[in-house]
């Protein structure tokens, strides 16, 4: 397996330093979307054929997940942006606990390994600890497609009763709209025999990414990016040559580093419907925004108070909720933001407070009253987005801001400091022994 481009996994104590109170200008390119990637690397499993994937982020996520495939049996190679998943000679149907456990994206395994195998074995997922994280709707749409499905010690292991080892199609609702769920029961149901109806469908941009993937391989799905998708599966599925979507949670990470800082750039590719609330709020605050082709070009002087609700797709998205409320922290008036996808997602709002952030906390509510200047002091990232989040308002910060918890930043993000520098950031890397 070569998998050299990600970046290392952090066996150091590293950290960001970043310099604030500079202006940004430029252009900001945007990688391929980690989320989208994750899951389209899962589906590898369904064909012996090689799948190629273009347009893929060097992130440690990656990387976890090409190490969950090898150990499946998947030849895995990388070069540059390019990926090659070889499917051919799957000897496993159960990834190991070790690597599992850090990726909450392995868990898409268990659909296309229960699909093409017959049985899987798959461990509860890990990830960054922003809240609960329920497989309950992907077990209940495995076991309306015909799947046995049992949880002990930790693991599901689900099987396909019958000589034939394969999935039936059926009629699922899901009760909460579920990315993972939806994404897991659409491969599940690209082998399966029969029709499938997923009611209630996640309706994110990355569903609709997986769809035209199945499709490029063979199989038979509409109806992606609405509530009610439907797959027609079939015997078998082919390797294909996709390009990944642009990461919208990255483009957009890039416009409110420019609002943040009273700047211009131009941040691309983007698929603006992508981004549609996130567009809308920054309007609201006070940003120019001029779309050319695939290019955003955003301009801001001044932001204004404003609040805002994370709701699943196309609602404002919870990914970009921590780096939102830094800018608001730096806002004219009072904002309030609500977190309702995640219970834990507003750790971010102490270590904003530490660098003079005026934030109260009430459950899932933050009131955030806007202050002239931020002052930069050592932080912690708690998760992915809140590590963006810390970064941003060092830019924005008197002094120097020290952000650690990288090893969250570089899960979502590749090299975000060498791409702000481009630009005119000041953010140096350091590492010291653990």
């Amino acid at each position: 397996m070569t998998l050299s481009a990600a970046p290392a996994l952090q066996l150091l104590d590293s950290r960001l330093e970043v310099s604030g109170g500079l202006k940004l200008s430029g252009e900001l390119r945007v990688s391929g979307a980690k989320n989208s990637a994750l899951v389209l690397m899962a589906a590898c499993l369904l064909s012996r054929d090689t799948l190629r994937l273009r347009n893929v982020p060097p992130l440690t996520d990656i990387t976890a997940m090409g190490e969950i495939l090898a150990a499946l049996g998947v030849r895995v190679t990388r070069q540059g942006d390019c990926i090659d998943l070889d499917g051919e000679h799957i000897t496993q149907a159960a990834p190991p606990y070790e690597l599992v456990n850090s990726l909450r994206a392995s868990f898409f395994c268990i659909g296309p390994l229960l699909a093409r195998m017959g049985t899987a074995q798959v461990p509860l997922p890990g990830g960054c600890q922003i809240g609960s994280r329920p497989v309950v709707e992907h077990v209940k749409g495995l076991k309306a497609l015909g799947a046995q499905v049992s949880i002990e010690h930790g693991v599901v292991t689900a099987s396909v009763p019958g000589r034939s080892k394969r999935l039936k199609g059926g009629h699922i609702h899901l009760d909460c709209p579920s990315v993972g769920a939806t994404e897991t029961l659409m491969m599940a149901a690209a082998l399966a025999d029969g029709e499938t109806v997923i009611d209630n469908a996640a309706l994110e941009p990355e569903v609709i990414d997986l769809a035209r993937l199945l499709n490029a391989m063979g199989c038979r799905v509409r109806g992606a990016g609405t509530p009610t998708i439907v797959i027609n599966g079939v015997p078998t599925l082919h390797g294909t040559d996709y390009a990944v979507i642009p990461d919208r949670i990255e483009a957009g990470t890039f416009l409110l580093a420019a609002a943040i800082t009273r700047s211009t750039l131009t941040v691309g590719p983007v698929i603006p419907e992508h981004l549609g609330a996130v567009l809308t709020k920054l309007d609201e605050a006070g940003c120019r925004l001029v779309q050319d082709g695939t290019n955003l070009t955003i301009s801001a002087e001044s932001i204004q108070a404003l609040d805002l609700r994370t709701m699943p797709f196309p609602g404002f998205p919870t990914d970009l909720q921590a780096p939102f409320m830094s800018l608001l922290a730096t806002a004219n008036g009072t904002s309030v933001v609500v977190e309702t996808i995640f219970e834990n997602r507003l750790q971010h709002v102490a270590e904003l407070q530490r660098m003079g952030a005026s934030i109260r906390l009430q459950g899932n509510t933050a009131c955030i009253e806007g202050v002239a200047r931020l002052s930069g002091a050592p932080v912690r990232g708690t998760d992915l987005r809140a590590s963006a989040a810390m970064v941003l308002a060092g830019l924005a910060a008197d002094g120097v801001t020290t952000v650690r918890g990288l090893e969250f930043l570089d899960r979502g993000y590749a090299n975000l400091e060498g791409k702000l520098n481009a630009v005119g950031a000041r953010i140096r890397r350091l590492s010291d022994p653990a």
